[in-house]
């Protein structure tokens, strides 16, 4: 016995609203984190090499 397909319709087959919001958030919150982890990055490499007298 075959199930009936279903068509998709547009709106099932794209994300929602809400959905894409959300999704530019957290790349906004990723890019400023990434950012921030870079920032780190180079002031320990700074003051690492800085203590070596």
């Amino acid at each position: 016995m075959s199930r009936p397909r279903r068509r998709r319709t547009q709106e099932s087959a794209r994300p929602s609203a809400p959905l894409e919001a959300e999704n530019a958030a957290l790349r906004k919150k990723v890019r400023e984190l990434e950012e921030e982890r870079e920032i780190l990055r180079k002031a320990a490499k700074y003051f690492a090499g800085e203590t070596r007298w």
